[in-house]
């Protein structure tokens, strides 16, 4: 009994993959595996592509990293010296003010600080 059986689902199995291969067109099959390579080949030359553009950058954020950090330490030496002598005219201006109070017209009587704030995000 066993061996009908087993003779029976190979028989039905050959009938399946009989039946599925007529429902599939083999040129249909070898045309998706060639666009398949195809598509392969690209997204393998873009990785390539992006892999090479990752070293550049790094190479190239390497070399300028210390110009930027100098720069940048450069910068915020410079806004502090500013924010001193700003803060020094107003001091000033104000002394002025109070010993000669027609020194100035009358508009610039109010102080405005027209500076962006540049520690605040956008």
């Amino acid at each position: 009994m066993e061996q009908t059986e087993k003779e029976t689902i190979r028989e039905a199995s050959e009938e399946i993959s009989n039946d599925f291969k007529t429902l599939i067109d083999a040129q249909d099959l070898d045309s998706l595996k060639q666009l398949q390579h195809i598509i392969l080949g690209r997204l393998q030359d873009g990785n390539a592509v992006l892999s090479h553009f990752n070293e550049f950058s790094e190479n190239s954020f390497a070399e300028v990293s210390a110009d930027f950090s100098r720069n940048t330490r450069r910068l915020k030496s410079m806004k502090t010296d500013l924010e001193h002598i700003f803060q020094k005219l107003r001091s000033m201006k104000s002394r002025i003010l109070a010993t000669y109070p027609d020194a100035f017209p009358d508009d610039s009587k109010q102080v405005l600080d027209r500076r962006p704030d540049l520690e605040t995000p956008l």
